[in-house]
């Protein structure tokens, strides 16, 4: 038989069947040259098996790495659309999650079994590294956003994912993964290759972990001189006796007010600080050398006159391109934010003042080390007995902490730049008197001051455009505070023998209750009521959520949002329907005797099991639908729909309007957040609720408050107290 003709009968790709197949037909030489090929084309193939899914991880780390562009161009937007330059990390910060995530976009450099032989294998692993700088100079400012252990916990996660990325990166040097493929298009420059450029990034990469470390030491003392600066000056301001609760604020005072601590919220703000940090610009120089050595890396590919075979060999195949492409955008995105950062701070962040001096050269400040001396000078609890192993701890403690303080200062030391003439004369001195700054040989310049004003000044005006119209007509309803006194009469004998009190939102809620399921009202006019009740509620729960804090009010608090979402969705009483066919053809009197009946019913029901939530609807109920039927009584006719609707708008009205008058005490309550962390945040949501509510506010000073002490105007019943003792 010919060997020409010969077909063996075995599975395609089976090299080594066929090889022993061709035996008696091959000299022994020739069988070992076919066996060693066969040995090479058989682990061809299993390689091939094995490498398949390589596509689907290229595609896992380019989605990876999008998330975390995403979440750095979104503090990008951010930074633009609040006038804040210095780019604070609201998106992608420092955690267990961007820890977890920032792991999976290097999978590349910590690859360590992939032979990645083509040119674009090693353009992404270069790229990876670069992108990682990028992330870490990003990280930077959310460092100062964390208490003290999560700061040393995500540090120390972040300084073992960079620590074990160099390390597998200088294997993969030794062992010649990274190969040193030369830059073609750079031939005027040809030491420049791969593997110098790897080990420009692994000195990147340590000198940021070093200069996160060390900013990482100045954080905590940073705040406390924040937190103790925030205080005199909060002391200052609570002085002004022109805005004491015992008057109506007005809305310019309010806004004053605001805008003072909205300032010291801004300058006091931890991650502000850590934009100011001296070691901000040096992270923004290393982003923009970075950026530049990954686009000499990019264009090689396409410029580099390499062999088509030789750049896009890869066992990730298409997807290495994916996560090339992917990761260099990234590298773009990640680098604009440092730059803007670096040449804010230098051109209009902090301004040196003017001394005898007239030049400073390498002045550190004390706080860079504070930190350092107070570990130093502490005792070290140490179990053991032994005198010579605690003098050898504690002087090994010493002279290490020796070295990193000389270290520290030496990091820290810096050239203050020429005093410039730049005050704040054209700024309100009282605003100006209201930064804060760790350094008090510096002050803030005049166009940051006005930017930060500014962005308060956007940020009420955006929150005034969303004012509801319709909760301001409906307001209009209200021309006294007659409501809170009649929507409860103390003739009404109790349902139940433990006496509920009362908060803002209960009445209010019950009297809408009682509105909505009147019939012979037009429907849209009842809508338009639930829908006003609903927006006026939503500063109603902001007012008791601030000051009526005892636990009887939120307990009470919670009940009152489970029957609102009862009758603004389903239209339903306590699962007893209240639409307006339920009442069809009844009176107003039958209406809210019905009320008043279920009531009973409820009570009766409901006091064996305790269940607090139906008790305290059925009381309320109960007590406004029996206040308004002994007021009928002395009517010549019934009250008709119309008219109880009326009065049941009036009441709402007028409980809404009272409640509101506490409305400047919430919002300087929020100025004044403890938490450093929160304190910003704070402000702006007091800023914001000033800006929703600057129309209501305003028609609150046309009205005349009764003089009532400040602890009782925070609740219902002190304002009851107050009306029923003023009637003559």
């Amino acid at each position: 038989m010919s060997l020409l003709y010969y077909t063996p009968d075995v599975s395609p790709g089976n090299c080594s069947n066929i090889a022993d197949q061709v035996f008696s037909y091959l000299s022994q030489e020739n069988f070992q040259t076919l066996n060693y090929i066969c040995s090479i084309v058989d682990d061809w193939l299993v390689q091939d098996k094995f490498s398949a899914p390589m596509v689907w991880i290229g595609i896992y780390i380019a989605v990876a790495s999008l998330i975390c562009i995403l979440a750095m161009a979104s503090d990008l937007v951010h930074g633009f659309r609040h006038l804040k330059l210095w780019f604070p990390s609201k998106y992608f910060s420092l955690n267990a999650a961007s820890i977890t995530v920032i792991t999976v976009t290097m999978k590349l450099p910590v690859d360590l079994s992939s032979q990645m032989p083509s040119y674009m294998d090693q353009a992404a692993k270069l790229g990876s590294l670069a992108f990682m700088c990028v992330m870490m100079v990003n990280l930077m400012p959310s460092l100062a956003s964390m208490d003290n252990m999560t700061l040393v916990a995500n540090v120390i996660g972040l300084s073992i994912l960079v620590i074990t990325i160099i390390v597998n990166v200088i294997i993969d040097i030794s062992t010649g993964v990274i190969k040193h493929t030369k830059f073609n298009h750079l031939s005027s420059f040809s030491f420049v290759d791969c593997v110098l450029v790897a080990y420009i990034y692994i000195g990147m990469m340590l000198l940021l972990l070093v200069i996160m470390i060390s900013s990482s030491l100045t954080i905590s003392t940073s705040k406390e001189i924040l937190e103790s600066k925030y205080q005199a000056k909060n002391r200052t301001s609570s002085t002004d006796q022109s805005l004491q609760h015992s008057q109506m604020f007005t809305v310019e005072k309010l806004r004053r007010y605001v805008r003072r601590n909205w300032v010291m919220a801004e300058t006091g703000s931890p991650q502000f600080v850590m934009a100011a940090n001296p070691l901000t610009t040096a992270s923004g120089v290393i982003c923009v050398f970075v950026f530049a050595m990954n686009l000499l890396v990019v264009f090689e590919a396409p410029f580099g006159s390499h062999p088509e075979e030789d750049v896009y060999r890869s066992s990730y195949k298409w997807s290495i391109l994916f996560i090339l492409v992917t990761q260099s955008v990234g590298v773009l995105v990640g680098t604009i934010a440092p730059v803007f950062r670096c040449f804010t701070i230098l051109s209009f962040n902090l301004v040196t003042k003017w001394d005898g001096n007239h030049l400073k050269v390498f002045k550190v400040e004390k706080y860079w080390t504070r930190k350092l001396y107070e570990w130093k000078r502490s005792h070290v609890a140490f179990p053991s007995s032994s005198r010579t192993s605690r003098n050898l701890i504690f002087n090994s403690k010493k002279y290490v902490l020796s070295i990193c303080i000389i270290f520290q200062k030496s990091l820290e030391a810096r050239l203050f730049p020429p005093p410039i003439d730049s005050g704040t004369n054209d700024v309100n001195a009282e605003v100006s008197n209201y930064v804060l700054q760790i350094n008090d040989e510096m002050e803030l310049a005049e166009h940051t001051l006005k930017d930060i004003s500014d962005s308060m000044n956007f940020f009420i005006s955006t929150a005034e455009k969303e004012q509801n119209k319709n909760l301001l007509k409906f307001l209009e309803k209200s021309t006294g505070f007659n409501g809170v006194e009649i929507f409860d009469n103390d003739h009404v004998q109790p349902l139940l023998s433990v006496e509920f009190v009362n908060s803002w939102s209960l009445p209010i809620i019950t009297l809408t209750c009682i509105a909505v399921a009147l019939p012979n009202i037009c429907k849209d006019v009842v809508e338009s009521l639930v829908k006003n009740v609903g927006e006026g509620l939503i500063y109603t729960h902001i007012v008791e959520e601030s000051l009526n804090r005892e636990s009887e009010y939120v307990n009470i608090r919670k009940v009152t949002m489970t029957l609102w979402h009862e009758i603004e969705n389903n239209r339903n009483w306590l699962k007893n329907a209240i639409k307006v066919d339920t009442f069809k053809g009844k009176t107003a009197i039958q209406v809210l005797k019905w009320f008043a009946e279920k009531a009973e019913e409820e009570s009766i029901n409901h006091k064996m099991v305790n269940s607090f939530e139906r008790l305290i609807a059925a009381n309320s109920v109960y007590r406004i639908s029996r206040t308004i039927l002994l007021r009928d009584e002395s009517n010549a006719e019934p009250i008709c729909e119309q008219q109880l609707f009326d009065l049941l708008n009036g009441m709402i009205a007028d409980i809404m309007s009272a409640c509101f008058t506490n409305l400047p005490h919430v919002i300087r309550l929020k100025c004044h957040e403890s938490v450093i962390e929160k304190r910003e945040a704070s402000v702006k949501v007091a800023a914001k609720l000033l800006g929703k509510t600057t129309k209501i506010l305003q028609n609150l000073e046309t009205r005349e408050l009764p003089s009532m002490e400040p602890d009782k105007m925070m609740y219902i019943d002190g304002w009851r107290n107050y009306l029923k003792q003023s009637i003559p």
